[in-house]
């Protein structure tokens, strides 16, 4: 079972953070300052790092460098209400895997946190390519060709699925299980709906459906 650090001095956006990573099957800790926050964070025993950047002491950016220097390869993603381009392109720079801006999808953020505590996402290459198909993980861009695609959250983890498994037969529990969860509902057709989605966004000849075991990418 993992455990995530949550770094964020608003205490109800805190806990309900952690109320619904708990509901996930996660561990929680929760640090309301920076000073705390990176003590916490560079001891060992917590698996990623949500990070708010506006913390009453230090700044964000200052507990990142402190992580960074301390476990270069545990998972930060920031979470923060500066959404300006500079602010991101710095939270990136600065060695951060991942960041949202506040307002956020609670659904889009555990996602990404799945994402990034995936062993595959540490270990292998950035970006994913098959047949004209590129799937930048670190920037989550998406590509065919030189046309860039915009994905949901939620495709982008379904088409990371296919890439990571090429040729390979995917049935739709497997999806199911991998892309949103185990706790999901199996009688759900959100499999299809989704690989629908994909189908027009990058492409039907990419997905193929293979009769009663599920799908595979061409």
């Amino acid at each position: 079972m993992s455990t995530i650090l949550i770094v964020e001095d608003e205490a109800a956006i805190a806990s309900f953070i952690a109320k619904g990573l708990e509901s996930a099957g996660f561990t929680t800790e929760t640090a309301d300052n920076g000073t705390e926050g990176a003590a916490r964070a560079t001891s060992g025993a917590v698996d990623l790092v949500i990070l708010d950047l506006g913390l009453p002491d230090i700044d964000g950016f200052q507990v990142l460098q402190r992580v960074r220097q301390a476990i270069p390869t545990l998972p930060v993603i920031i979470l923060t209400a500066r959404s300006s381009v500079p602010d991101t392109v710095a939270g990136l720079e600065s060695g951060a895997d991942d960041y949202m801006p506040k307002p956020f999808s609670f659904e889009e953020l555990l996602a990404r946190v799945r994402l990034r505590l995936r062993p595959a996402a540490s270990s292998d290459a950035m970006v994913l390519t098959h047949g004209g198909l590129s799937l930048d993980v670190r920037t989550r861009r998406a590509s065919v060709g030189n046309r860039e695609i915009e994905l949901t959250a939620r495709e982008f983890a379904l088409a990371e699925a296919f890439l990571r498994n090429p040729g390979e037969v995917l049935s739709r529990e497997r999806l199911l299980a991998d892309v949103w969860g185990f706790d999901f509902d199996p009688g759900s057709n959100v499999v299809e709906v989704y690989v629908r989605y994909l189908r027009r966004k990058i492409g039907a000849g990419y997905f193929l459906t293979v009769r009663g075991q599920g799908y595979r990418l061409a």
